[in-house]
């Protein structure tokens, strides 16, 4: 028989802690995040760990994890480094300057003219980027060689800046449409013009989706080695045909190669990396009104 307690009786209270719930789910998907950013990370880290071999070392079977590292591959790459360095500036920033001379005013009548084509205008400019540059490499060819553009660094920027158009276009397109459209129709009532209308007031205010957007377009002419390898050959070669200068008549240098890529990837990571906040921004720019 069970004796209930008494009036007044206080029965003990349970103070034994209870333990949380386990999410094993939420354990399972960090240690895929983790794995997955190792697997993205690897092959960084092992050209950066090719850079300081041997040639010999670079390419031993079983690979050499634990060695001595050296510097004569970097004195190699840096004899011919800062050529294809300048070049590479100069190809990044002139074609993205350029693109966006040309992009903001279309991004800015796409978004605030618009007319019954402005969304085929805009697919229509997406849809070059669609083309496969192997499609249109001979055409190229023949029409930079008639234009004397050939291994220049305008023809270059030419070229960066027709591949980038449509990024810029279409991004800048759609952080100008999350301006609020009331505030050039108050602009209108007082007089304003296009022009004040677009300096004054689209442009300061896009300044994050201009941050952005710029940033993706150097990194995009950055990396870009097809037409750097089809169209340059020495005076106006990138860093990207700098690389593959190490694959020679003689052989293929693997470990030198390895330490003109580290130097290559060196100058975007670290202008990535102090734009970051500004590429957050920019990305982030419009997404809750």
């Amino acid at each position: 028989m069970t004796t209930l307690p008494q009036s007044g009786t206080q029965v003990p209270a349970n103070n034994t802690p209870k333990k949380p719930p386990v999410n094993v789910l939420g354990g399972l998907l960090t240690a895929l995040t983790y794995l997955l950013t190792f697997l993205f990370f690897f092959p960084i880290l092992w050209m950066v760990m090719a850079a300081f071999k041997t040639e010999a070392q670079a390419f031993q079977t079983p690979p050499v994890f634990v060695f001595t590292p050296i510097l004569d591959n970097f004195r190699v790459a840096f004899e011919r480094y800062f050529p294809a360095l300048l070049n590479s500036l100069g190809a990044a920033f002139g074609s993205t300057i350029l693109a966006f001379i040309l992009g903001l005013p279309a991004a800015f009548a796409l978004a605030f003219y618009t007319t019954p084509r402005s969304r085929s205008v805009l697919t229509w400019m997406l849809s070059t980027k669609f083309m496969p540059a192997v499609g249109v490499i001979v055409p190229l060819y023949l029409l930079f060689t008639n234009l004397h553009l050939l291994d220049t660094l305008p023809g270059l920027i030419l070229m960066y800046t027709t591949m980038n158009l449509p990024l810029v276009v279409w991004m800048m397109h759609s952080y100008m449409t999350e301006i609020p459209y009331a505030i050039f129709e108050a602009a209108r009532v007082d007089g304003a013009s296009v022009w004040r209308e677009f300096f004054g007031m689209a442009l300061p205010l896009s300044l994050p989706g201009i941050s952005a957007t710029a940033l993706l377009a150097v990194i995009f002419a950055w990396n870009e080695a097809f037409f750097a390898l089809n169209l340059t050959t020495s005076d106006a070669a990138p860093l990207s045909v700098f690389i593959g200068s190490f694959k020679t008549g003689e052989g293929l240098f693997w470990a030198q190669m390895s330490a003109a890529a580290v130097l290559t990837v060196f100058p975007v990571i670290v202008f990535g990396w102090i734009a970051q906040r500004q590429l957050v921004r920019g990305l982030s720019f419009g997404a809750v009104k």
